[in-house]
């Protein structure tokens, strides 16, 4: 299975959309400079039996982790609060109600000391079970508190071996939490149902997965993610869509959050004035199980129904996101004060609940909106369906007449001199 990673700019920020739509005055607009907690980082590595095994590079796959795990606190920003926790660390018998509680924090989140991190490593040694959802749990509860990233790294090189509890429906319920906490899965040599798994937790909070083979791509890895959380982030708005138009919320450019039930319409007004264009997209998350194939349509229409433009994506089950996006540009007036174009977005989806799952509350929503200056030029939209990939053509056009006449000229010689001879 491939690496699958979220959907659409601003994904990272859609597990924020996690949070339970509340109501939100009129005309709010994301806050892009709000001051941000120390962002929050767990390593989670499992350090069962099973990671003894002599398959990367020549070296079991525990050391291939500590050295990983040595370099990635070396190279780790300053701003950034990371623990570690481990999993199958401690407990070497067969109970399995014991082993499945084997989970314990090795180094509490907060400012790194390194030299203390690394020697916590160092004692780590391949024991027992792999209790992959109790340790989800637990890195969850380390995380909690604060507005800023948060995000657990999951090193693991099986499947859990504590079921019923299954670790893709526990980052399932860590993400309807709304906490805003994105889980990153990295296997190490996996086997195909070590990568479903592991897949299957980071898609539900908005995640990656990566397979590994070789120590440098563990390093590099790790390295990325723990760097990635001290980037900047946007702060989504909570807003409540209407049932209709004429009594949706107006909204500025920016992002926002809400919740939607299943096969429910939701309505978002914004302005756009004359000789400007109107950018929004829509993520919808299907943070429970589903029936497959659904799809999410987003139409911007205007306040009487007339459709003006619209964008719908299609799902089979296999993503836990499906986003799609429009743009419409409203044309340049002479008269100065012509006023702007109210337009409405409606988002539907037609998801469905599997057997036996709950429909409330909705499934969590992102809403990207952006009004800017539209294009000056007719350049700016597609011409005969192909905008900028005239250049494409025409280059291929040249390039197959010179390969034309230089085929014909050869292919002449040849003949001469074969007539010659």
């Amino acid at each position: 299975m491939i690496t699958r990673q979220r959907l659409a700019a601003g994904v990272c920020a859609l597990l924020a959309a996690l949070t339970a739509g509340i109501a939100f005055p009129t005309g709010a607009v994301a806050d892009e400079t709000a001051e941000q907690a120390a962002p929050k980082v767990e390593l989670v590595l499992d350090v069962s039996g099973s990671m003894r095994a002599r398959d990367i590079d020549g070296g079991s796959r525990m050391s291939a982790a500590k050295q990983a795990f040595n370099e990635v606190l070396d190279a780790t920003p300053e701003e950034v609060q990371l623990g570690i926790r481990t999993l199958g660390a401690n407990y070497r018998g067969n109970d399995r109600k014991t082993g499945c509680k084997d989970t314990a924090q090795l180094y509490p989140v907060g400012t790194l000391d390194r030299t203390e991190a690394k020697t916590a490593v160092a004692t780590l040694t391949p024991t027992g079970w792999t209790p992959i959802g109790p340790a989800l749990l637990k890195a969850a509860d380390d995380l909690d508190g604060g507005n800023g990233t948060r995000r657990i790294v999951l090193i693991s090189d099986g499947e859990d071996t504590c079921q019923p509890l299954d670790p893709c429906e526990v980052a399932r319920e860590i993400a309807a939490k709304g906490i805003g906490l994105t889980i990153d899965t990295l296997g190490l040599v996996p086997d195909a149902k070590t990568r479903d798994q592991l897949s299957c937790i980071a898609d539900a909070t908005g995640g990656t997965y990566t397979s590994i083979q070789h120590k440098e791509e563990l390093t590099d890895r790790v390295g990325q993610l723990v760097e990635r959380a001290a980037d900047p982030v946007v702060t989504p708005v909570a807003v409540e869509g209407a049932t209709a138009c004429t009594s949706a919320p107006t909204l500025k450019s920016g992002l926002y959050t809400d919740r939607e039930e299943f096969g429910q319409h939701r309505y978002y007004r914004v302005d756009v004035k004359p000789g400007q264009e109107l950018r929004a997209s829509v993520s919808v998350a299907a943070d429970r199980e589903v029936n497959p194939d659904y799809g999410v349509l987003l139409r911007a229409v205007t306040v009487h129904g007339r459709e003006i433009v619209r964008g719908e994506a299609a799902g089979n089950g296999r993503t836990d996101v499906v986003s799609t996006g429009l743009r419409y540009p409203k044309a340049e007036s002479d008269d100065d004060n012509t006023p702007a174009e109210t337009v409405c977005l409606q988002v539907s989806n037609s998801f469905s609940a599997a057997s036996g799952v709950k429909t409330t509350p909705g499934m969590p929503v992102e809403l990207t909106v952006d009004v800017v200056d539209g294009p000056d030029q007719a350049s700016d939209v597609a011409s005969f369906g192909l905008g900028r990939g005239w250049w494409l053509l025409g280059a291929l056009v040249l390039t197959g007449f010179l390969a034309g006449v230089l085929w014909g000229w050869v292919s002449r010689l040849r003949i001469a001199v074969w007539r010659t001879n």
